[in-house]
């Protein structure tokens, strides 16, 4: 009988018999309908922990404009990193644990002062024209990269490199100004994907050595990719199930959820709090949450009035109910921030550096001091600068009248927000990822020679505190560099941190294989990877 059962439900797993079918079949063998079911579940299971080849997945996603590129140089929002996790790899990979594995480097050492590091580029494997990778493609991409006309987000980064060079074709050496042992976590960065020749010629040709080719773009729309025959792909992390990928942009929350409950796609990232919890209820998908290092800010530059104005700065700061946002806002989906970009997410974070406490008397006396003359502070904002930002700032805007601040509230258009308002305008809403170490960034939106120092925050003595925590060895010694330097931004930067938010997702009931990664959305971005359909 149990052989009997065990094809049927079988069956039932191949779409060849329906469950109702399955039950009638076992009552007739005497089995009740309690341990048919149990033996669907377990079978269903097993099922799942066998991935299938095949099929197309469809992302609907926010953070896509018109003005989007392939140049990895200039990725600043999620759907160029989505699209370009298909097409390009980088020299190392971070997991869900936080371990390392390689990419196009298959192995990497440093030397004993963490100066010089030497990567082997993996054995015979091609970009998606044919061409095989070698380690001079890895040394012109960091070349590029280090250049100051790429405009690349990873510019920061790279000013520590002394020099560079290669060893026959497979070995990618760096030599650095001052031993970082965090180097290899900082050339994760997703700007860094390897290119032929570094992407000099043409930095836009969607040439890589990931797993997928692009068929069709349409920047700020739709994106289609095909997986690639000849894939190095062989281990766990790295196999490619889907014959297709498709990535529609969605940056209207509404619209974004609806094309995931009638199956126009199969995964959305960005769920607004407000409404997860009703949509993890809907019987054909589940709400993914994890929490990790991703924030949620009011950005200020502070060499730009009245924002070079440190007593207004801390009005601003005081003048956030950051509870208040982490309950409306995020919905209980992450945790209240303190005006610096690290949390205990991060190594090395000290939780003794104090709270900053939502304190009108405070805002109001700080603001007085700062002599402000009345006018209008504006606060840009767009539906997809971060889920629920703009009811973010509504909020922020309430709590800044109560203590006299004359915050007003400007929505900008979703396209171009990224290229015309973040990063441009003085004061705006903006989202970070994080970054794997303190160390990067740090280097990527702090240190003054940075190209995305989004707050214009430029001061000496914090660059010479991150150059000093980057040659300290000694855990304890660099753990009380990055407090100061943590005290220094809180007490002192541009950057407004109410909260850091849980990356919050959904996926359809049909997408197996799906692990939360504190990295990044949807798996790190890695979903269209990791995954399959039952």
């Amino acid at each position: 009988m149990n052989e009997q059962l065990t094809k049927l439900s079988t069956q039932v797993a191949s779409g060849a018999l329906t469950r109702r079918e399955f039950i009638s079949r076992a009552a007739a063998l005497g089995v009740t309908a309690a341990v048919a079911n149990a033996m669907l579940s377990s079978t269903a299971q097993a099922e799942e922990a066998k991935p299938v080849v095949g099929g197309t997945f469809r992302m609907g996603l926010t953070g896509g404009e018109s003005t989007s590129t392939q140049d990895p140089a200039l990725w600043a929002s999620h759907v160029p990193l989505a699209i370009g996790r298909l097409w390009a790899e980088p020299l190392l990979r971070q997991l869900p644990n936080g371990e390392l594995s390689g990419l196009v480097a298959e192995s990497w050492e440093g030397s004993s002062d963490a100066k010089v590091w030497r990567f082997k580029i993996r054995e015979g494997i091609k970009f998606s024209n044919g061409q095989v990778v070698t380690a001079q493609d890895a040394l012109r991409t960091m070349e590029r990269h280090s250049n100051e006309d790429s405009k690349s987000g990873a510019l920061g980064i790279m000013r520590n490199i002394e020099s560079m060079r290669t060893d026959g074709d497979d070995i990618f050496e760096v030599t650095l100004k001052i031993g970082n042992a965090d180097l290899p976590y900082l050339l994760v960065d997703y700007h860094l994907m390897i290119q032929p020749d570094g992407g000099f010629d043409n930095p836009n040709a969607a040439i890589g050595t990931g797993a997928y080719v692009l068929e069709t773009d349409e920047p700020g729309v739709r994106t289609t990719a095909k997986r690639r025959d000849d894939y190095w792909g062989g281990t766990q992390e790295e196999v490619a199930h889907y014959d297709n990928i498709e990535i529609i942009v969605l940056n209207d929350a509404t619209a974004r959820t609806a094309a995931l409950q009638s199956g126009q796609v199969d995964v959305i990232n960005g769920v607004e709090p407000k409404i997860a919890k009703l949509m993890d209820r809907a019987p054909n998908l589940q709400v993914r949450n994890i929490a990790g290092r991703g924030h949620y800010v009011f950005i200020a530059h502070v060499d730009t009035t009245p924002f070079d104005n440190n007593d207004l700065r801390l009005a601003l700061k005081y003048a956030v109910n950051r509870q208040e946002m982490v309950d409306k806002i995020l919905q209980g989906y992450g945790t209240i921030g303190n005006d610096m970009p690290v949390n205990a997410a991060y190594p090395l974070f000290d939780d003794t550096i104090p709270q900053r406490e939502f304190n009108l008397e405070k805002a109001a006396e700080h603001y007085k001091k700062s002599g402000h003359d009345g006018s209008s502070i504006i606060l840009r904002t767009a539906d997809g600068a971060f889920p629920g930002a703009v009811d973010a700032a509504a909020l922020y805007q309430q709590s800044c009248q109560a203590a006299g601040i004359p915050l007003e509230i400007k929505r900008e258009p979703n396209d171009g927000y990224w290229s015309e308002v973040w990063n441009v305008q003085p004061f705006s809403c903006s989202y970070w990822s994080g970054r794997p170490v303190q160390d990067q960034m740090y280097s990527t939106a702090y240190l003054s020679t940075a190209d995305w120092n989004d707050t214009r925050w430029k001061r000496d003595d914090f660059d010479a505190m991150l150059l000093e925590a980057r040659a300290e060895l000694d855990p304890a010694k660099r753990k009380e560099i990055y407090s100061k330097m943590g005290r220094m931004i809180n007490e002192e930067g541009g950057v407004i941190v109410p909260m850091f938010n849980d990356y919050v997702d959904a996926i359809s009931s049909e997408v197996q294989g799906y692990n939360d990664d504190p990295n990044a959305s949807l798996m790190n971005w890695y979903a269209f990877k990791n995954t399959w359909k039952a």
